[in-house]
């Protein structure tokens, strides 16, 4: 069981540390690559050795962070993980879950983590992980620099839709524009993370919107891609995160479901609600996790059973609020 350390305690930790080695979650986003960067370019400036390692490749929408990736050139003394909400989420790929097994500090925001981790940051009122390192990284005693403010916007801009998620708080606000005073290009990443789509990504989004079912009452909107879909558009997995945000988006839909086949079979299943129902209540059923209004989990087995066990619990959870005649 894992022991919650407050923020000093996380930052004596990192300061005393040498060889640090930084884990990411699998299908990397914005949030666990900024927070990542942003800790290796800090310890970097501190004379740390430090390396970052994911299960899978870092987007290319990321290129213009600075990332050392680990290529066992040392042994990690220290392992830290950022925005790892369970150690399933680690993957299963480079030779991560034998460091994944051992992480000695677990720096997140998600109200469902597991605590795996000998010792734990979480800051479930965080819209963002780095929201929470901006602290961690200025109390290290490191300068935010344009480099790691980029790194850090990045992460909270795309934790919450570019702060249109209800996770954005004031709190939110002001740790964005302190970024944007050290330096953060605002037009570039804005442009970048958000104003521009591959024809690539624009087709898939069609082929996601033809899959698109209503169910209870249309209170629930349904989306789905296979694997060969995904594979034949040819868009990296970054592109596709933004996909979650539509089915929700549909007027009188409270609850959005998206479920995209992984190479295995199994399904990564998005649950985006508009407020009243749970996404984590969800997901926490399936094995999964996250927050109030987004969540996900996976679900082995083919596409029908990974809708009828989604349907299955947001049908619970809109009976539980009122939301659904429990005699349907």
């Amino acid at each position: 069981m894992t022991e919650s350390v407050d923020r000093q305690t996380a930052v004596m930790r990192l300061r005393s540390a040498q060889d640090i080695l930084i884990l990411c979650h699998k299908n990397p986003d914005g949030d666990t690559i900024g927070c990542a960067g942003a800790l290796y370019l800090a310890l970097k400036s501190l004379g740390k050795n430090a390396a970052i390692l994911c299960s899978d490749p870092i987007p290319s929408l990321y290129g213009y962070m600075e990332l050392r990736l680990y290529d066992a050139s040392f042994t990690p003394g220290f392992v830290v993980a950022v925005d790892v909400a369970s150690i399933q989420l680690f993957g299963d790929r480079n030779n991560v879950q034998k460091y994944a097994a051992h992480v000695d500090l677990c720096i997140d925001h998600h109200a469902s983590n597991s605590g795996y981790a000998y010792e734990t940051l979480l800051d479930p009122g965080a819209a963002a992980a780095c929201e929470l390192m901006i602290d961690v990284i200025e109390e290290m005693g490191v300068t935010l620099d344009p480099s790691i403010a980029s790194c850090l916007y990045t992460g909270i801009a795309t934790d919450t839709g570019c702060f249109r998620f209800s996770s954005t708080t004031a709190h939110t606000h002001q740790a964005a524009a302190r970024l944007i005073e050290a330096g953060a290009d605002l037009a570039m990443l804005n442009a970048r993370l958000f104003e521009s789509r591959s024809r690539a990504r624009i087709e898939i989004e069609r082929m996601a919107l033809e899959s698109l079912e209503y169910f209870f009452d249309g209170r629930c909107a349904m989306i789905y891609l296979t694997w060969d879909q995904i594979v034949t558009s040819g868009v990296p997995g970054a592109e596709l995160e933004d996909l979650t945000s539509l089915p929700r988006s549909i007027e009188g839909v409270e609850v959005g479901l998206t479920l995209r086949q992984q190479k295995d079979g199994s399904y990564k299943i998005s649950i985006r609600t508009a407020g009243t129902v749970d996404a984590c209540a969800v997901a926490r059923h399936l094995g999964g996790g996250g927050h109030s209004r987004a969540a996900g989990c996976e679900i082995s087995g083919n596409l029908d059973n990974a809708r009828f066990a989604v349907l299955e619990e947001v049908r619970k959870e809109l009976e539980r609020w009122g939301l659904l005649d429990a005699a349907r």
